[in-house]
């Protein structure tokens, strides 16, 4: 029986680590970890291996050979251009027709069982076996759900947290019979789980998962890369290293010369014919690699240093990962974090902040101080986008410096001669920040439409225009004045996908942004009669049948905001008597505190009853979210306002569909179901609702907190679009906000958020797809457990913060209160033990 070792990647993530070596070769305790790899499957009786590489692939051959070395033989499957994980193992066919076969990736540590995987296998007679492993954080794999006897139920590639319904996830080792084979077309990228696997699992194929016991460890990221190193010198995985324990857990290879009056503190691992010096203090988790000198006076901590590389007196190095052949010179010193890669020299008394990548053959002048990385890598973060969108406090996470890097990177994924649109709120933060956005995208060669102060509407429009491809708008965040958004939007001008925010991650962090020629510096424009074109259309796409005739008299409240400015052209149009209130811009208080907000609604309230007018509307400071009040001066609240209009639209279309968020009362499903209209169930992010909302049989759709989308016009949150539609519907329907209120019945819906440690959210979703053993689950968004009677929770971990949020509805407020209850106990005692 062969193996296929999977080395092909180019490990992005791990740069500039592997910005001149495959990351396979990556040392982990001094060898490659594709050698560990190799070895473990020696230990296992797999001799024959066929290995597939592509990037810098001559560099694996010259290394590994023909596996002579490792009493293994060794065969080489090249990829001209990058063919997926299936792809690539296709491409080494010929060698695997014969018998049933093992796949495994280079680049991961792992000391798995493979034998009892085998016999997992052929016990269960199955076509595919998948190792699975259980992880504190999901989010980077594969997850998998399998039932009692392992038979797998569902895949889920990379998902957001709020698909996370496991902790269990696909280790990228395969056990194949060699029929799976066919399934892969020749020449094409293909992969394993998004690709191949689905189509077997919907065909009725015998697909298992074989959840391992041993060590698994992706070393994708450069945590993850110092992560291995401890373990390894902990003991928690089996790998092979040729060494001798000087002291309890102070481990020197051959050739290895250490004083006697260095300092010695283990965990930790000195190469073959290192040289450690007098009042060297060498402590927890450093790895030193062949022929490295550690100079007197110098400190290493969790420090990980390669082959060949000079670490001078009185040097100063944590946390960090220095490359090969490079040289640290005395009393430098280099923080948590940092990276230093291949032959490059860091000169005496330099500092490298936390952080900090720099690239392969580059120098650190004496005495210099990095904060930002050199030439191509910018510091990683853990999360660029939010969600809403990039945000963080003026000047202090968002200055004009990331601003100018963030455009730049949104432009490179764009091409040259592209058009944007760009648009602020009324504050000032903003439209300073705004200013070095523009500059940034017309740097490369991207021509900008400046709609200035705009609502999010306004600009959302224009950017779904012919001739734009996207848009940048900045607004302050929501009850926050000192901190900023920053929201990328497609050619649609909705958010961008998660797929889009990806991409344009991977260009920021590393940096390599296109700038333009001298001659082609790309235009700024600002269009004229911006405001008008928005409401031209607007009235045109929604009807307005029978407003005029009604005489209805509304009350609007601005606050303050963006929407100040499109409402005169907007109500010019509509011929309905109006009071406005904070219709201004008010750039000194961009946003509004929770007081501020119930102290306006309150006064709306008033204005409404003692005026007499058919009903108010509150929009959030850039146009997009409204507030209603009814004809009685009563607040409506999100969940009840999503129900009124809903029924307002299913009761004039009789038909159609709607698309509502998971965690919308099943009250709305009753109403749909009255009217003949049909509801689409979506995710709780942006994205899955603005994409529901493209079907051209939608009607209507709503996120639950005041953002409703009306399809007829554009597929994205518009609070100015719902106003308009709005009054069409109450003109028409002849009732009230309150009629229709108290003829849809009440909710039972409760809401509760438990404190989640990250490290615990797959485990707790685990936990409650195991509690919810023989109920019916969804997983659109989440884990939502459905009973018998029709009642529900929902457990849905929260994509930005340390918590999980729970709903439970029930058909009287003692099931739901019960519902919310149960499911909290299971969350709170898997967060509390995982």
């Amino acid at each position: 029986m062969k193996a296929v070792v999977m080395a092909g990647g180019e490990g992005t993530r791990l740069r500039p680590m592997t910005a001149n070596q495959p990351k396979p070769l990556l040392p982990v305790i001094n060898r490659p970890i594709m050698e560990h790899v190799l070895r473990l499957l020696k230990r296992h009786g797999f001799t024959e291996t066929v290995v597939t590489v592509q990037f810098l692939a001559a560099l694996i051959r010259n290394y590994f050979g023909d596996g002579d070395e490792l009493g293994m033989t060794l065969h080489y499957a090249t990829e001209e251009s990058p063919l997926g994980t299936a792809g690539s193992v296709k491409n080494a066919a010929d060698r695997l027709r014969e018998d049933r076969f093992l796949v495994i990736s280079g680049d991961a540590l792992t000391d798995i069982d493979l034998t009892d995987m085998l016999r997992f296998h052929r016990e269960n007679r199955a076509l595919v076996t998948i190792g699975l492993k259980r992880v504190p954080n999901p989010l980077e794999f594969g997850i998998i759900i399998v039932d009692d006897h392992g038979r797998i139920q569902r895949f889920l590639e990379k998902p957001t947290w709020g698909q996370v319904f496991s902790d269990t996830v696909n280790t990228g080792i395969y056990i194949m019979e060699p029929a799976v084979l066919d399934e892969v077309p020749s020449g094409r990228s293909v992969d394993w789980s998004s690709d191949v696997f689905p189509k077997l699992l919907e065909r009725g194929e015998r697909l298992f998962g074989y959840v391992a016991e041993g060590y698994w460890e992706d070393v994708g990221t450069h945590e993850s890369y110092l992560k291995a190193q401890a373990d390894v010198l902990e003991g928690r995985v089996k790998v092979d290293f040729d060494a001798f324990e000087l002291s309890p857990g102070v481990w020197a290879a051959e050739g290895a010369s250490v004083d006697p009056e260095a300092v010695l503190k283990g965990p930790l691992f000195i190469g073959d014919y290192a040289k450690v010096e007098a009042g060297a203090e060498l402590r927890e988790y450093t790895v030193l690699g062949s022929n490295a000198v550690v100079k007197e006076g110098a400190f290493l901590h969790r420090a990980v240093v390669h082959d060949n590389v000079y670490i001078g007196p009185a040097a100063n190095l944590r946390g960090c990962v220095i490359g090969k052949n490079t040289d640290v010179m005395a009393a430098a010193r280099i923080e948590e974090n940092a990276v230093v890669g291949d032959e490059c020299v860091i000169e005496a008394e330099a500092y490298v902040s936390s952080g900090v990548k720099i690239y392969p053959f580059k120098t650190v002048e004496a005495g210099a101080v990095v904060n930002t990385s050199v030439i191509w890598e910018s510091r990683g973060q853990r999360s660029l986008f939010g969600p809403r969108g990039v945000s963080g406090l003026v000047n202090v996470e968002i200055t004009p410096e990331l601003c100018v890097r963030l455009a730049s990177a949104y432009a490179t994924t764009l091409s040259k001669g592209d058009t944007v649109v760009t648009s602020r709120d009324g504050s000032r933060a903003a439209r300073a920040l705004k200013r070095a956005v523009i500059s940034a995208l017309n740097s490369s060669a991207i021509n900008v439409v400046d709609l200035e102060a705009a609502a999010m509407p306004v600009a959302r429009f224009h950017t779904s225009r012919e001739t734009v491809k996207g848009g940048i708008a900045l607004r302050t965040t929501a009850g926050d004045p000192q901190s900023v958004d920053i929201v990328f939007m497609d050619e649609t001008g909705a958010d961008l996908s998660p797929t889009a925010q990806r991409k344009l991650e991977r260009v920021f962090s590393r940096q390599e942004y296109r700038r333009a020629f001298p001659g082609e510096i790309a235009e700024l424009s600002f269009p004229a009669r911006a405001l008008d074109t928005y409401s031209r259309d607007l009235v045109r796409c929604v009807d307005m049948t029978g407003v005029k005739d009604a005489e209805m008299k509304v009350v609007v409240d601005c606050a303050g905001g963006t929407a100040s400015l499109v409402l005169p052209s907007l109500l010019g149009r509509v011929g309905v008597g109006v009071l406005t209130v904070n219709n201004r811009l008010d750039d000194a208080s961009p946003t509004e505190t929770f007081a501020e907000r119930r102290r306006d609604l309150q006064r709306l309230a008033e204005l409404v009853a003692s005026s007499r007018a058919a009903f108010g509307v509150r929009f959030d400071p850039v146009g997009e979210r409204v507030s209603l009040v009814d004809e009685k001066g009563q607040l409506i609240s999100e969940e009840r306002a999503l129900l009124v209009v809903l029924d307002l639209v299913a009761a004039e279309r009789r038909g159609g569909r709607v698309a509502l968020p998971v965690t919308t009362t099943r009250v709305a499903e009753m109403v749909c179901r009255f009217h003949g209209v049909h509801v689409d169930w979506t995710a709780t992010s942006t994205d899955a609702l603005t994409t529901a909302a493209r079907h051209p049989e939608m009607v209507f759709a709503c996120d639950g907190r005041g953002g409703f989308i009306v399809p007829e016009f554009g597929p994205t949150v518009d609070g100015l679009a719902v106003f308009l539609r709005l009054l069409g519907l109450v003109a028409r329907t002849r009732l009230s906000l309150s009629q229709i209120d108290a003829r849809i019945p009440e909710t039972k819906l409760l809401r509760r958020t438990v404190p989640t440690p990250w490290a615990h959210k797959g485990a707790v979703m685990r936990s409650v797809v195991e509690a919810a053993e023989g109920d019916r689950i969804d997983t659109t968004d989440g884990v939502r457990v459905v009973g018998e009677d029709g009642s529900w929770a929902l457990v849905l971990p929260d994509p930005s913060e340390a918590v999980t949020h729970l709903w439970a509805e029930g058909h009287d407020m003692d099931t739901a209160q019960s519902l919310l209850e149960r499911w909290a106990d299971v969350v709170e005692r898997a967060a509390g033990s995982a």
